[in-house]
């Protein structure tokens, strides 16, 4: 079974898992909301986000740029290797149980687009699960062949993904450097004065638009989860992944999170190099971050049970933190974005975020005290029991 968007652990290997697995994705959940926040606290939501629309003034415009750089990408690559590293876990349970493999993995392939379409549309148009549907579907039969095939696959899906960035690099250079076109406000805007319906309808009549970048990470999406296979199996979460992991944290923290900052910070389309560039090597970083801190002390502590429970119930928290964010935010709940000035977003944003973190903390410590699964995997898991003895 699949337990969440990233946690494709079957049952009978829950009981050995890796104490590092769910606290790295209790912290790529809510790691993805620190990106995501500032779409819900833009006026006009996605399109707003992108066109940098009511950007503040002096100081904040500084900080909102720090601390969006600071989550920008890091946390959508460390979820997408993480996917990876569990279709790893769950093709080695197969093989320890005698079962062929994909198997049954198309099934939950097909359950987690169904997932992603409704979270598409009734909740967040920056939705990741149906991307991570399709691409774990082929990332899943390109496991079943031998090392050296997915090693291919691996280079060739990385050096499509470095050539589509370099092109992107080359584009950024050669472009007029004159002012553009500013873009015209939405009106009517289903953000900020439409129902739930609206921003519902509104995904639909954009669909091609919201859903760009999913086809446009498609290769690196690949890449990342045949790497964070290959990292699994390597024993990145070994002891003896000592050297492994040391590498990885000069890469990812000293080598790209630079770069990815100063990049960052200096605005315009440079942050799609650092999103999809150098992010997911700081991403790599704080993955070997954390396994180096757990084979060291084995037992999480307070703050690290908390995350781990967040990760049991990833798909939960992630459709959840979504839809609390939007009732906060958006018209068809509480309108609070429309209440706060450009100058005061950065506070209010950093506010709603870390109520929406508590809240989901709190949720799933609370759930798991009475439950085994949260309730999307709950209903997730359901549906796979009825199709797969169908």
């Amino acid at each position: 079974m699949v337990e969440s968007i990233t946690d494709p652990v079957p049952a009978e290997v829950r009981s050995s898992r890796l104490p590092a697995l769910d606290v790295l994705r209790g912290i790529a959940i809510l790691g993805t909301l620190g990106t995501n926040i500032w779409i819900f606290t833009n006026g006009e939501g996605l399109l707003g986000y992108v066109a940098h629309s009511d950007a503040p003034h002096g100081v904040w415009l500084w900080v909102e740029r720090f601390l969006q750089q600071l989550a920008q990408g890091k946390f959508l690559g460390l979820l997408t290797i993480m996917f990876g590293i569990g279709l790893a876990i769950q093709q080695r349970s197969a093989a320890r149980a005698g079962r062929a493999w994909p198997g049954g993995y198309p099934i939950r392939a097909a359950l987690l687009l169904l997932d992603g379409v409704l979270n598409f549309f009734l909740v967040a148009e920056f939705d990741v699960l149906t991307g991570y549907a399709v691409t774990g579907l082929v990332v899943a039969f390109v496991l079943a062949t031998g090392p050296r095939a997915q090693r291919v696959w691996l280079i060739v899906a990385a050096s499509i993904h470095i050539a589509m960035l370099t092109f992107i690099a080359v584009v950024i250079v050669a472009a007029p450097q004159g002012d553009s076109t500013p873009r015209k406000p939405l009106d009517p805007n289903p953000y900020a004065d439409g129902s739930f319906w609206d921003l519902v309808a509104f995904r639909w009549e954009h669909l091609l638009v919201f859903r760009l970048e999913p086809l446009f990470i498609f290769p690196m999406s690949i890449a990342l989860f045949l790497l964070g296979a290959r990292l699994f199996r390597a024993g990145v979460f070994e002891p003896s992944g000592a050297r492994i992991r040391k590498r990885l944290m000069v890469l990812g923290f000293a080598v790209a999170a630079p770069i990815d900052l100063v990049a960052g910070m200096t605005g315009g389309d440079l942050i799609l190099l650092t999103r999809y560039g150098t992010a997911p090597l700081v991403s790599l970083g704080i993955l070997a971050l954390v396994a180096e801190f757990y084979t060291r002390r084995p037992a999480p502590g307070f703050p690290a049970r908390r995350f781990a429970e967040v990760g049991r119930m990833a798909l939960s928290c992630y459709v959840l933190q979504n839809l609390v964010s939007g009732f906060l935010c958006y018209g068809w709940g509480l309108g609070l974005t429309t209440r706060v000035s450009a100058d005061a977003r950065v506070p209010f944003t950093v506010g709603i975020y870390l109520l929406v973190c508590a809240l989901m903390l709190v949720f799933a410590h609370l759930w798991l005290r009475r439950f085994e699964r949260g309730p999307v995997e709950w209903l997730w898991h359901s549906g796979y029991r009825a199709l797969a003895r169908g």
